[in-house]
């Protein structure tokens, strides 16, 4: 195991020749390296399948992926249906049409961090489907490409040749925010590749704002190679679906493009091959379901871009070379999830390995990469399911680990929106702002006083978040060049906290459901690293009095808060009451980046206190109710020095997971005692799970090489 110490500026090397060393294999010696056995064992609550962005995000809430539609993390039906013929008989893939036929019998469902794998067998037949997203983020053009493959892998099993026909349809839901709105769609070609679309009638770009909302404008593309067996059809999905069934292929003649509402007849574009004889060697058919959204988010007034922009003039030169590029990508995509998934097994057991799979498509589809206005990446999260707010600091901080770990240029892309915004003459207040706006309109804070008033503020939460998370990059850097530009904000934030950082005042945190509270030990932890975090940067940019002065404060903090938070013990929930207790997750940092200004018996005693508090499904939060924060449990939980005590305090959230019957993409705020989801699903914060990996020198540097090849 890698051993765990301090973690110096980092000196980027190369790793990126591990990913590539495999590149020019076939496709299929490349599909067939698409093992069901390459992941734990684990029942996620919900399966990512093409997950991307806040709008181009589908999931199956089921263990099966016929027992229902896949759908939208909003749970809203956003159809995909495959169907398959053995030797004339028909059988159900995914989705569940209405038609009289039975699901294949489903053997094994394997989620990894690029892929998820769903296998099938009869006596005669075995049937792999994949879901390939080569979302790497050490390589923004991959990262930004809104396109996922679905490859279908069919073999003989019996040794005898079988006849076999495929099935693959969509429908308009993709390219809706409700099913009455109306629809039109077409086709074209991109060479080698054919392609239908399917969008709204009215297009209204960057119209709506808010929460539990689809995209309404914009086209779903499905595309796939041209070849004799293939035949391809946009029609009523019942006409599509009963003529594959009774036939074997689809309709000859594509439904007139006249608008209709998405729930008219349900339009779909429909995909049917005819591989002929299979036999012991595999057969692969692949589509790509892409999504162009032509404006992604508004920021200030300025309407931008989707990144993928900055390297193609249009979707079809993605598609085209989307196509090109699988054989490798295949390759590539099976050796990063392996070394990820041995490296998070090797640190945090295979629970641990399997969060981190189930995380990491979840983070990067909760987020939307621009191109900024100065063509910089820019890099927005929502707040799904929370309050719909864009670019919010309090979010970015937890998921923030996922990006440290991966590539710091997407850290630094997920600050510069709001730091731009906070250097602005419209942000008027000596603390830090919360949020830009509500997704996709980043127009300005909307969340308590905005930009009128200090009410119902995080004004400590937020100047700390990002004191903390300019530390990390500078860090990551090896110099402050990226923090120069801004430095007044950091100095200004910093004096805030020097004066109201220590003993917070009557305020939110991060964890605003619980409400405001007064003397708040967890955030006056924030503050203390915080200050510690400005003073070495102050360091690095050679301002040695001010960084004597903020080093000399933190480490006076922290020594008045050992004193102020004592109950005995543990350390309280507030400085004014005896009795309470809290997870103190902020510690972390003091930890993972060795600023040194806590005794580490602080954390000894917190961990052996946690360790009594456990209910049957994790730690809670504090001890005014049974619910907990999955993000915050794996900082917490990293705080402990020994892996027995990582895994005491994990073990119960991995329980969670396979247990929990609420069907939901993953969960931050659930109930302890029953598994069951409190409010929350899908949001950016889950990249905070990958906090362990920041606990190991040697890993966080093996892993942000990749993105300085």
């Amino acid at each position: 195991m890698p051993a765990a110490g301090k973690l110096h500026f980092l000196k980027f090397g190369t790793f990126a020749a591990l990913f590539y060393a495999t590149a020019a294999l076939g496709l299929i010696a490349a599909l067939g390296d698409l093992s069901a056995n390459e992941g734990p064992a684990g029942r996620p609550p919900a399966v990512p399948l093409v997950v991307h962005d806040p709008y181009f995000s589908i999931w199956s809430f089921t263990d099966h992926l016929a027992e229902d539609w896949p759908r939208h993390w909003t749970g809203r039906i956003h159809a995909l249906c495959s169907l398959i013929r053995i030797d004339g008989k028909a059988y159900r893939l995914m989705g569940t049409p209405q038609l009289d036929i039975p699901a294949l019998s489903q053997k094994n469902l394997t989620v990894l961090p690029t892929r998820t794998i769903y296998e099938w067998e009869t006596p005669e037949v075995g049937v792999r489907l994949t879901f390939l997203t080569p979302v790497l983020p050490h390589d923004l053009d991959l990262l930004s490409r809104p396109v996922t493959y679905l490859i279908w892998d069919i073999w003989s099993r019996d040794g005898a040749s079988h006849e076999v026909e495929l099935y693959y349809d969509n429908s308009a839901e993709l390219a809706v925010n409700t099913p009455n709105q109306v629809v039109i769609w077409e086709r074209g070609r991109a060479d080698p590749l054919v392609w239908m679309r399917i969008g709204t009638l009215e297009q209204p770009v960057l119209q709506k704002k808010g929460d539990d909302l689809r995209i309404d404008w914009g086209y779903a593309y499905t595309a796939a190679p041209q070849t004799e067996d293939l035949r391809t059809v946009m029609s009523d999905h019942d006409s599509a679906r009963r003529g594959f069934v009774e036939t074997g292929t689809v309709p000859n003649r594509d439904d007139p493009p006249e608008p209709r509402a998405a729930q008219d007849r349900w339009p779909v574009v429909a995909c049917a091959w005819r591989l002929g004889s299979v036999r012991a060697e595999p057969q692969s058919r692949h589509v790509l379901l892409a999504y162009d959204d032509i404006l992604s988010i508004e920021y200030l007034g300025q309407r931008l871009r989707p990144y993928w922009r900055k390297y193609f003039a249009h979707i079809g030169e993605v598609l085209i070379q989307a196509e090109k590029d699988l054989p490798r990508l295949l390759a590539i995509c099976a050796e990063f999830d392996r070394n990820l998934m041995k490296d998070a097994e090797q640190i945090g057991g295979k629970g641990y390995a399997n969060l981190v799979a189930l995380a990491y498509r979840h983070t990067l589809g909760a987020h939307k990469l621009t191109l900024g206005p100065q063509d910089e990446p820019m890099l927005f999260s929502k707040e799904c399911f929370s309050n719909g707010c864009i670019a919010t600091v309090d979010v970015t901080y937890p998921a923030s680990p996922f990006f440290m770990l991966f590539n710091n240029e997407l850290l630094k892309a997920t600050l510069t929106p709001v730091l731009e915004y906070a250097a602005s003459p419209r942000w008027k207040f000596p603390f830090a702002p919360h949020d830009l706006g509500t997704y996709p309109l980043a127009n300005g804070q909307v969340y308590g006083g905005g930009e009128t008033s200090e009410e119902h503020q995080m004004p400590v939460e937020e100047s700390a978040n990002l004191l903390i998370l300019a530390c990390v990059v500078s860090r990551l850097d090896g110099n402050t060049h990226y923090v120069q530009k801004y430095w007044p904000l950091f100095q200004r934030w910093a004096e805030y906290l020097e004066e109201k950082g220590f003993d917070p005042e009557n305020q939110l945190c991060t964890d605003d459901f619980t409400g405001p509270l007064a003397h708040n030990c967890n955030l006056s932890i924030k503050a203390t690293v915080a200050l510690a975090g400005y003073a070495e940067m102050c360091q690095q940019a050679g301002k040695m009095e001010e960084s004597t002065k903020y080093r000399k404060l933190a480490e006076d903090f922290a020594a008045k808060w050992v004193h102020a938070a004592d109950d005995g013990d543990h350390y309280r929930l507030a400085f004014d009451k005896p009795g309470t207790w809290s997870q103190k997750y902020n510690l972390v940092w003091d930890k993972l980046l060795n600023l040194n200004i806590f005794p580490k018996e602080v954390r000894q005693k917190e961990i052996a206190f946690y360790k009594r508090q456990l209910q049957p499904y994790g730690l809670p939060l504090d001890n005014r109710a049974l619910f907990t924060k999955t993000d915050w449990t794996v900082w917490t939980a990293t705080l402990a020095d020994s892996r027995e005590d990582f895994d005491a305090l994990m073990s119960p959230l991995y329980r969670f997971i396979d247990e929990t019957p609420d069907r939901v993409p993953l969960t931050d705020w659930y109930w302890t005692n029953n598994a069951r989801l409190r409010g929350f699903r899908a949001r950016p914060v889950i990249g905070g799970v990958f906090i362990k990996f920041l606990e190991y020198p040697e890993l966080w540097r093996k892993w942000s090489a990749v993105s300085a090849r």
